[in-house]
């Protein structure tokens, strides 16, 4: 197992040459300049379509923000969504495309194992956008088109200081294993890509052994940072374990007593993956979307809504958000290997949170 351990996402190596259709797609010769991004997309047939569908992994209210944003540049496009983790929203999406049932234009996944099994079962639409030129290579799918990282996500330890004192709180990952946080840590279900992150970067890191310790502390899992957070917040736990750093801003924001430490060993990270999905009832929204959410503008968006950092460059953090080349990120190296680890994470995950929640 390989792992990069990195100040930067730039020495993210990809090792994946992705589905190579019979005829590639080219970037059209004249993008039309819209109000601060360029498209590629015929404008007047995504409105004359009306309607624009997005499956993704992000809680609800920020979602709906964030679409609420496209739909104020285009009001003519109705939007819509469906909010679910990232395994069950992949099995969903697989389920319907068997039935034959095309009901989604953009899928956002928050695991690349499953970005890429989709890529190979020609899942996308390739459409290569201005605005990809922004984002480094490998950010983006080989070919070009298949899908692009739309945003960085990574985790850490956090805490409530009226519950756990900041000088008390845990600095390391191994200070989880301390028995005073036993039934006081929460994680998130197996189903996460982010959770995975966290089990695929450090466990070549902190050993094998580390996470049978961990499981003796007894783990609660729950499908989504809001209901981590609530529970901190709340008192009914001591530490997340693999928080997410953009939930942290997110009620941090709002007033939550909260602590965030970013472990000396690093912070897992993987990326939050976009594509257009082949066969969609809305082509033409999806392109303009698409296009729309890879500028600045709705990178912007995206960061004033869900508190995300962009893998553009030309992009500031979120609010009050620490900026990505000053953290030690761990991305795993072998996003293959990643996606083959899957099942085997999953079935030791479920094992050690068992039915805790």
């Amino acid at each position: 197992m390989k792992l990069l351990a990195a100040a930067s996402l730039a020495a993210c190596a990809l090792a994946w040459t992705g589905t190579v259709s019979a005829q590639q797609a080219k970037l059209c010769d004249k993008p039309r300049q819209m109000d601060g991004f360029k498209t590629c997309a015929d404008v007047a047939k995504a409105e004359a379509e009306g309607a624009f569908v997005l499956y993704s992994t992000d809680p609800d209210a920020g979602q709906a923000k964030l679409l609420a944003s496209f739909n104020k540049a285009f009001p003519n496009i109705k939007t819509n969504y469906v909010r679910l983790q990232a395994g069950a929203l992949y099995a969903k999406l697989l389920s319907e495309r068997q039935a034959k049932s095309y009901l989604v234009d953009v899928i956002q996944l928050s695991d690349m194992g499953m970005i890429l099994d989709f890529q190979k079962r020609n899942g996308f639409t390739q459409y290569i956008s201005p605005e990809m030129a922004a984002f480094k290579k490998e950010y983006k799918s080989t070919p070009e088109g298949y899908w692009t990282w739309g945003s960085v996500i990574m985790a850490g330890l956090a805490t409530n200081p009226k519950v756990v004192p900041t000088a008390e709180a845990p600095k390391k990952w191994e200070d989880l294993l301390d028995p005073k946080w036993k039934d006081g840590i929460s994680v998130k279900v197996s189903n996460s890509g982010l959770q995975h992150g966290v089990w695929y970067t450090l466990k070549p890191i902190l050993g094998d052994d580390y996470f049978k310790k961990f499981a003796e502390q007894k783990p609660r899992a729950f499908d989504s940072y809001v209901q981590q957070y609530g529970r901190l917040v709340d008192g009914q736990d001591k530490v997340i374990m693999g928080a997410q750093y953009s939930g942290y801003l997110e009620f941090k924001a709002k007033g939550a007593p909260l602590d965030f430490v970013f472990p000396a060993t690093g912070v897992p990270t993987v990326p939050e993956t976009y594509g257009i999905v082949a066969d969609g009832p809305h082509p033409n929204a999806a392109q303009l979307f698409m296009d729309w959410f890879l500028s600045p503008v709705g990178q912007k968006a995206l960061s004033e809504a869900l508190l995300l950092h962009s893998p553009r460059d030309d992009v500031p953090p979120p609010a009050g958000g620490v900026p990505l080349k000053e953290m030690k990120l761990l991305v795993p190296a072998d996003w293959t290997a990643f996606e083959k680890d899957r099942p085997s994470f999953a079935k030791q995950w479920n094992r050690i949170v068992g039915a805790r929640h």
